[in-house]
């Protein structure tokens, strides 16, 4: 077991020393400024697409965006012809737990930077482009990520260690993840100690996961909130019940990880999102797959997934949906069925609904990034039109990750973006028709990173 445990550790550390390489030699030939021409480009900010595009990149960065013969390339620019591709933003996946899952394996041994980098370089590899770990970091780690970005990986944003009452935090491994706290000053100095971190949002757990665990009380709820926004800091709250989501709005709470599955939205719940537009909420509706797909969905059978994740872990994926009882259909279809009569409302509501996917969870699993490309086509599912559910991939997402200069395509944005070998806006599912992945700026290998994982 120890030689099996060095061997993995050993070909990590193999995949992410050589991505390193790979990015430090495109760097090295990075030319001045790219324009990039004749792609249809979907700029993630809901407007019509541009036809026949022209936009440059200069470093990691959008410096012009417009159509075809109207944008200039800068001196000593090169050109790359796109046309007959469709161009959008990278993806964001708002709600994820990295670092426990290695294969099949589902741990907190599994936590080290190896693990969560080559997690990161996943995700790049379906054209995710951020995620934000939902407050189950360990350590200095995520810390320390956060400011070096994983080599032809995705950005890595944290909330640290999110907040439950004693033991009532996630499931195991990741439950001692999170801060279990009794009284409000306990809380208030957590989240001192997490703003001197700088952390990018702050988690809390009001859920008691079926009555099994106690809730995190409204008093304690609003103490985290309050200390949260005396330094600036937005609240993100896992709820599943929709009085529970009344009150945290009633709060000030600044967006939630999961929907309210006990029931669908009402008109209250929809009167208080109206009335604070800055709220974001991920659907998560990867969790539901088998109420959305049943058994055997088609999607099983796609290149893309079996490219990026082993033998082993596809036929784990398969074997779960194909060994559902009538009983869990039944409820994760009704489950489905609540998050979908919600979504609608929200959306004609205009309530800003993000991807998010909980991958690494639970119910998530280790698909990081074949998960977010999925999240997308159940939003169309549940009734979003596909260019919603772009936006919610890219720009609601970044939002709520707190990354200004992601998820849409304009000047002074970060050039994180995908090119498709097909429209998105015809079939959702042409977002895995992946020609091209670029992280701020740079094209990254996806073939090499293929390689390594076969």
């Amino acid at each position: 077991m120890r030689s099996n445990a060095r061997t993995g550790r050993a070909r990590l550390a193999c995949l992410a020393a050589g991505a390193a390489a790979a990015l430090g030699t495109l760097q090295a030939q990075r030319p001045p400024a790219v324009l990039f021409e004749g792609a249809r480009l979907i700029d993630g900010s809901g407007r019509p697409p541009i036809e026949s595009s022209a936009f440059v990149v200069s470093g990691d960065a959008f410096t012009a965006v417009g159509r075809k013969g109207e944008v200039r390339a800068p001196a000593g620019a090169v050109r790359v012809d796109l046309s007959g591709k469709v161009v959008m933003p990278g993806l964001i996946d708002a709600h994820t737990h990295p670092g426990y899952r290695k294969g099949l394996s589902f741990a907190a041994e599994n936590y080290t930077r190896d693990t969560l980098v080559v997690t990161m370089q996943r995700l790049a590899y379906h054209g995710v482009v951020a995620t934000l770990e939902m407050g189950t970091g360990r350590g200095d780690l995520p810390y320390r990520l956060r400011i070096e970005a994983p080599p032809g990986g995705a950005l890595f944003r944290t909330a640290g260690r999110g907040f439950a009452m004693p033991d009532a935090g996630p499931a195991p491994p990741m439950r001692d993840a999170a801060y279990g706290v009794t009284t409000e000053a306990e809380a208030r100095a957590y989240v001192q100690s997490l703003a001197a971190r700088s952390v990018d949002v702050i988690k809390i757990w009001v859920d008691d996961r079926g009555r099994t665990v106690p809730k995190l009380t409204p008093a304690l709820s609003r103490a985290i909130i309050d200390e949260a926004h005396r330094h600036r800091l937005r609240v993100v709250a896992h709820v599943f019940e929709l009085g529970d989501a009344k009150d945290l709005l009633r709060a000030g709470v600044d967006g939630f990880a999961h929907l309210p599955r006990d029931r669908p939205a009402d008109d209250e719940l929809v009167g208080l999102l109206r009335a604070r537009p800055d709220v974001v909420l991920t659907a998560t509706l990867w969790s539901e797959r088998l109420g959305i797909y049943g058994r055997r969905p088609a999607w099983l059978a796609e290149p893309m997934l079996r490219e990026a994740f082993s033998e082993q872990e596809v036929r784990a994926l398969a074997d779960a949906l194909a060994r559902a009882t009538d009983d869990e259909l039944a409820r994760s279809r009704a489950t489905f069925a609540v998050e979908q009569q919600t979504l609608e409302r929200l959306r004609r509501a205009g309530v800003r609904v993000a991807v998010g996917t909980d991958s690494g969870g639970v119910s998530g699993g280790p698909y990081f990034g074949w998960a977010a490309q999925i999240e997308l086509e159940s939003l169309v599912a549940a009734g979003f039109p596909p260019a919603d559910a772009i936006v919610a991939g890219t720009r609601n997402s970044a939002r709520l990750v707190g990354l200004e200069r992601g998820g849409t395509i304009a000047p002074g944005k970060s050039a994180d973006f995908l090119v498709l070998d097909a429209d998105p806006l015809v079939d959702i599912r042409n977002t895995r028709r992946l020609a091209d992945v670029y992280l701020r700026g740079d094209r990254i290998d996806r073939e090499a990173l293929r390689a390594g994982w076969q």
